[in-house]
């Protein structure tokens, strides 16, 4: 038992940290598109040109996205929805149950999509990816009707799946205790899905509008 509660908290803090931050800072960077194809190529070089940036992405990033996708899909696997995560410091009213699915059910999603994602964006033309033009290669993927849905259903479930994680992150370390601390958890999980999903407009619209 004691295992499986370290096992937890490492996968609510790895999907808060560095799967988060990384989402976050992921959807902010694609709002260059709104700025036209070459604000956005130039935005993915600096990333691409950043020193140990190959390094940086598989420690910090890929790693910790691995072992909370794997392990969320053992919990999916293993454990009951109805049930509150352990260690829980609620009880399993129709609220928590309902966000314990819905996770769920949006994790499966954003777990699917990333590999959709890579396969899309990151592994084409690996050889010279720093040097393709990243904007055009999305534009056109987004122009088709069937990979514009997978992405808008991949971007939704996944600011969907990180704004319900805060709850579960608050509760799964104890900072939901009290009614006060519940409120504030909840409203900062509508401004996260509000300022990421603002994000995801703008960006969306940059590739939609720019010829």
């Amino acid at each position: 038992m004691e295992a499986r509660s370290r096992l937890r908290r490492l996968h609510s803090i790895t999907g808060l940290v560095p799967a988060g931050g990384f989402l976050a800072f992921h959807l902010w960077t694609n709002t260059a598109a709104a700025r036209g194809a070459d604000a956005y190529d130039a935005a993915a070089r600096r990333l691409q040109e950043m020193p140990f940036s190959l390094a940086a992405e598989i420690l910090l990033i890929a790693l910790p996205l691995a072992f909370h996708g794997v392990y969320g899909l053992y919990i999916m696997a293993t454990e009951s929805a109805a049930a509150p995560p352990a260690p829980s410091t609620t009880a399993p009213t129709p609220l928590r149950r309902g966000l314990s699915r819905l996770q769920r059910a949006t994790g499966a999603v954003v777990f699917a999509f990333l590999f959709f994602h890579l396969w899309t964006t990151r592994l084409v033309q690996v050889r010279e990816h720093a040097s393709v033009d990243l904007f055009r290669i999305v534009q056109a993927a987004l122009g088709s009707g069937w990979i514009a849905a997978a992405y808008f259903a991949g971007v939704l479930a996944a600011i969907v799946h990180l704004s319900a994680g805060v709850w579960t992150f608050a509760d799964t370390w104890g900072l939901a205790r009290t009614r006060g601390a519940r409120t504030g958890v909840g409203l900062t999980a509508a401004v996260i899905f509000a300022v990421l999903a603002a994000w995801s407009v703008v960006a969306w619209r940059g590739f939609a509008l720019k010829p």
